[in-house]
């Protein structure tokens, strides 16, 4: 059995730091609680998957909206620690996101995902979303 809820005390969102690491390899654990309480000023939230005392997967997202879509829900980070991958621990975290999203009267659930990124390509799709666009990015 899981339980999956919304990070909000410094506690634990340390203990989600080690599976964000494997998604976002660039983050430091002695900053990480200080970013994410600060984009949380900001609407971002961390929801968490956990199973037998150990979390398994998280997510970041955010609501927002836009003339071209209306009200969404943005995930900017979906990640399964990979040792409990092919589990269905990120499948369920993603249906979270969906009823999250419906629960917050969202039109749409969007995410960019890295074009190198073919496992979670096949993972999105067969999740059954479409590819609707194309990111374009310019370092400042």
């Amino acid at each position: 059995m899981h339980q999956i809820a919304l990070a909000v005390s410094e506690g634990t969102i340390t203990r989600c730091f080690p599976v964000m690491l494997e998604l976002r390899p660039h983050l430091v654990q002695s900053t990480f609680v200080q970013q994410v309480q600060r984009q949380q000023q900001h609407g971002y939230q961390l929801a968490y998957l956990e199973a037998d005392g150990s979390i398994r997967a998280v997510a970041g997202f955010r609501l927002s909206e836009c003339l071209a879509t209306g009200k969404f829900l943005y995930v900017d980070d979906l990640v399964t620690r990979s040792g409990d991958r092919s589990h269905g621990y990120g499948e369920a975290l993603f249906h979270w996101l969906i009823d999250y999203a419906k629960a917050h009267d969202c039109q749409q659930l969007s995410l960019d995902s890295g074009v190198q990124r073919f496992a979670a390509h096949r993972f999105y799709l067969r999740q059954r979303m479409d590819i609707t666009s194309h990111h374009f990015a310019l370092k400042l």
